[in-house]
């Protein structure tokens, strides 16, 4: 297996991939950036949280408009993670029709190689796909 990298640094990879959001530990508001201080509350303290893989569709727009090589129409959401968490992603593994979507629908966190280097280290990203 080629050696991989995540894509984003609050996507963790492995035998379990999931994603891991900073929780501040005064409020409990979670950020996937590196914070000095709470936007909701202004603690300073963090502490990482591992975010359940399934979630729910909250919206949704089907994306008709990009820039040069992304390949069009792909989905766009807001995925409600079980118990607690919201991420913005793309659905993936279904067509991006609007017959295909509907909100409240359950998904699942799924990852994929974006990108390939010189030394075949692959980049991998992350989207969410129907459960």
């Amino acid at each position: 297996m080629a050696r991989q990298v995540p894509y984003v640094g609050y996507l963790s990879l492995g035998d379990d991939p999931h994603l891991a959001a900073n929780e501040c530990s005064t409020c409990g508001a979670m950020f996937f950036d590196r914070r000095n201080a709470c936007a909701s509350c202004g603690g300073r303290d963090f502490a990482v949280r591992r975010l359940a893989n399934d979630g729910t569709l909250r919206a949704f727009t089907i994306v008709h408009r990009a820039s040069p090589g992304v390949t069009v129409p792909y989905v766009s959401g807001i995925v409600d993670l079980d118990g607690g968490g919201v991420v913005k992603a793309n659905i993936v593994g279904i067509e991006a029709e609007p017959g295909n979507l509907m909100l409240g629908m359950r998904l699942k966190l799924t990852t994929f190689a974006v990108a390939t280097d010189a030394e075949g280290t692959e980049a991998v990203a992350f989207g969410y796909e129907p459960a």
